[in-house]
C-alpha cells in the first residue's frame, strides 16, 4: 500500500480515524502504471490516495470496520477477479462512499444480452442482433430467419474476445453454445467498415467521467490510435462523442469502453456495448495497450471527480 499526500487524521469518540480522499483496490500488476498516473493526478490537486493490494486488504478491512480508517472515494479494480475484495466493496457501499463504477452497476453491464435490450430501448444503433437462450436451458434452437450474411456469435459474458467467433450456420453456433452452456448467446451481423484515410472505420471509444476519448482501433492488430480533431472534422466522426455520452447514460458507469464501427452506408453502430473494467495497459509497454496520453487524461478525469466530491460532498 502506498499513500498519497495530506491524509487527514480525525478523532471521533476517542477513535483515531485516518481519512484518505481516494482508495483504489487493484490486484493486476499491469494496472500499476495506471495507478501511478492516478496518484500523480491526485497529488497535483492536493488529494490523498491509497492503493490497496491483496497484501494490504486484511489490515485495511479490519481498520475500516473498526472505524479507524475511511475514504471519501473508492475505485474497485479487483473484486471481479478476487472475491476477497467483496468485503471492501460491501464496506464502501454501507459507508456511503462515492464509488467510481459502483460494483452493482458494473456487473449489470457485463451482461451483453441484457445490455443489448437496454441499448435497443434507448434507441442506440446496433447491427441486427439476435439473442438466444443458454444451451443448458434450450439445447436446440432454430436459425433466425433474418440472420444472413457474415455473422458473429458471442457469449453474453466474458471479455477479451473469448468465445467470439464468425459463424456460418447452426453447426458452428451449436458448438459455441455448448462450450458456454450457461450463457445466453448473441448473433450479430458482421459489420464491414469502409476505409477512412487508409484505416478501417472501427473505433474504441473510451469514456471517463463526462469525457469521451475515441480511438481508431484495428480489429486485426488491436492497436489504438487517438482520433485527432482534424480527423473528427474531415471524416465526420462527431457521432462517436455523442454515442459515448449516450452509452454512459444507459450503463451509469464512470469509466468504460465501447466498440463502434461505421458500416458501408456510413452509419455508426455499437458493436461491443460496454467493456468494464477497461484494459489500462499503457501503449508504451504493451503495443495493444491504450495510448499513454489517453490514460493520463483518464487519470485526470478520475482525480477531478474525486476533487469535486471532496469540495462539495454531494451525492453522485
Amino acid at each position: 500500500m502506498r499513500r498519497g499526500m495530506c491524509e487527514e487524521m480525525r478523532v471521533e469518540s476517542e477513535v483515531r480515524v485516518e481519512i484518505v480522499d481516494l482508495a483504489i483496490a487493484w490486484n493486476w500488476d499491469c494496472d500499476r502504471p495506471f495507478v501511478e498516473m492516478i496518484r500523480e493526478a491526485c497529488a497535483r490537486r492536493g488529494l490523498s490516495m491509497v492503493d490497496i493490494t491483496p497484501e494490504d486488504l486484511p489490515g485495511i478491512l479490519e481498520r475500516a470496520w473498526k472505524g479507524e480508517w475511511a475514504c471519501r472515494a473508492f475505485f474497485d479494480r479487483a473484486s471481479d477477479w478476487d472475491e476477497d475484495f467483496d468485503a471492501l466493496v460491501d464496506w464502501a457501499r454501507a459507508a456511503g462512499v462515492f464509488r467510481l463504477n459502483p460494483t452493482e452497476q458494473a456487473r449489470a453491464a457485463w451482461d451483453k444480452a441484457a445490455m443489448h435490450q437496454r441499448f435497443v430501448a434507448a434507441g442506440l444503433p446496433t447491427p441486427p442482433t439476435w439473442v438466444l437462450p443458454p444451451w443448458e436451458e434450450q439445447p436446440e434452437v432454430e436459425w433466425p430467419e433474418e440472420a444472413s450474411g457474415p455473422l458473429v456469435a458471442k457469449p453474453a459474458f466474458g471479455g477479451g474476445g473469448e468465445g467470439v467467433k464468425r459463424i456460418t450456420g447452426l453447426e458452428d453456433l451449436a458448438a459455441l453454445r455448448a462450450a458456454f452452456p450457461d450463457q445466453p448467446f448473441l448473433i450479430q451481423r458482421y459489420v464491414r467498415p469502409p476505409a477512412l484515410g487508409g484505416r478501417p472505420a472501427w473505433f474504441r471509444v473510451l469514456y471517463a467521467v463526462d469525457a469521451v476519448f475515441p480511438c481508431w482501433w484495428d480489429p486485426e492488430t488491436h492497436r489504438y490510435t487517438p482520433v485527432t480533431e482534424a480527423e473528427r472534422e474531415a471524416f465526420g466522426l462527431h457521432p462517436l462523442w455523442a454515442l459515448g455520452h449516450r452509452i454512459a447514460g444507459v450503463c451509469g458507469l464512470h469509466l468504460f469502453s465501447s466498440e463502434i464501427a461505421m458500416d458501408e452506408e456510413g452509419r455508426f453502430l455499437c458493436i461491443d456495448y460496454v467493456n468494464d473494467p477497461i484494459d489500462t495497459r499503457p501503449q508504451s509497454t504493451t503495443p495493444e495497450g491504450v495510448p499513454d496520453g489517453v490514460l493520463r487524461q483518464i487519470a485526470d478525469r478520475i482525480a477531478e471527480a474525486v476533487l469535486r466530491r471532496v469540495r462539495c460532498r454531494s451525492s453522485w
